[in-house]
């Protein structure tokens, strides 16, 4: 199954993988939307040499490459993450655009630390999201 996912009014192609049960997001369309680039093919290109240079030697194993329809209507072989990738991805764009999710990342990393350290914080934070989702306190 395909779906589009908005961000700014902008289009973000997706796929949904059943076998895995997660969603694909076509990397080319965020650095695209995050870095409002001339040319982001490039600047994707220019991403993947500098997570090399980081040492992310794994880069290909969290890229899956899906064929997506293009603007042209065909169907192009298109690199593809899963949130996680996207957001390991996101944290090597130089944006503006791209500071809001890097702070989330930093705020979730400093509570899950906080919840190693003091396991009740995981437990409150588990009934907090709990009552959000209109769960019953049984």
């Amino acid at each position: 199954m395909s779906n589009i996912k908005l961000f700014e009014s902008k289009q973000i192609r997706s796929e949904w993988n059943e076998l895995e049960q997660k969603w694909y997001f076509a990397i080319i369309d965020v650095v695209e939307i995050l870095t409002d680039s001339n040319n982001p093919r490039r600047y994707w290109s220019d991403i993947k040499r500098k997570l090399n240079a980081e040492g992310l030697s794994q880069l290909y194993e969290f890229i899956v490459q899906l064929k997506m329809v293009s603007g042209d209507g065909k169907k192009y072989i298109t690199d593809c993450a899963d949130s996680k990738g996207l957001l390991r991805i996101i944290q090597s764009i130089s944006s503006p655009k791209a500071e809001p999710f890097k702070q989330l990342l930093a705020q979730v990393g400093s509570d899950r630390l906080d919840e190693i350290e003091s396991p009740e914080l995981a437990t409150k934070r588990t009934r907090e999201l709990y009552k959000l989702k209109s769960y019953s306190d049984d």
